[in-house]
């Protein structure tokens, strides 16, 4: 009889951890999809600034057409983007750099430097870019220890029984540092 009621004990307790063990990954799987919304909404904060930066930008650097031709293009496929991280990344590294393009003409043209509309949106995005750093770290940060308990034992049993996936991380680099960076100029 003693047996037998250790026997259940043991089992009551490996049940109740496994348990705890699927609604903790629950937990951080929501905490992802949030952080993850997080992200998709800084993301289209930028998206809403770049149509009026490059409407000013047009205004002074005319003849810049492929710039510009390109900025919105990469919009057009990072706003049309859909899925997770993995999928959002590539749209958004090809945005960022056409943002970095877009951004350097202020060096070709003084006028668009001292511009306080461009100006303006350049402090928008820059703000923006902070945003979207932040919560990308946030992000990650939370794949990271949603990873680690989707790989580590005996937590990985409960993962792989209940199909819990590892998830990816989002890595972008920032379309720019500071709103006032100098420009170099060698020559």
């Amino acid at each position: 009889m003693v047996v037998l009621l250790v026997v259940l004990g043991v089992i009551l307790l490996l049940v109740l951890a496994a348990l705890f063990s699927y609604n903790r990954f629950v937990r951080q799987r929501q905490l992802v999809d949030n952080s993850w919304s997080n992200v998709d909404t800084e993301l289209k904060r930028r998206y809403e600034l770049i149509p009026n930066l490059v409407a000013t930008v047009k205004g002074y650097a005319a003849h810049e057409r492929e710039t510009l031709e390109a900025v919105v293009q990469a919009r057009r496929d990072a706003v049309d983007a859909r899925g997770g991280a993995s999928q959002q990344a590539v749209p958004e590294n090809v945005l960022v750099d056409a943002l970095k393009q877009l951004l350097a003409l202020r060096e070709a043209y003084p006028d668009l430097k001292a511009n306080t509309q461009f100006l303006d949106l350049q402090q928008q995005l820059t703000v923006t870019e902070d945003r979207i750093q932040a919560a990308r770290r946030f992000y990650n940060a939370n794949v990271r220890d949603y990873n680690t308990r989707v790989e580590s034992f005996p937590s990985m049993l409960i993962a792989s029984f209940a199909r819990f996936e590892k998830r990816d991380y989002f890595e972008v680099e920032p379309a720019i540092r500071t709103a006032d960076a100098p420009g170099i100029d060698l020559s």
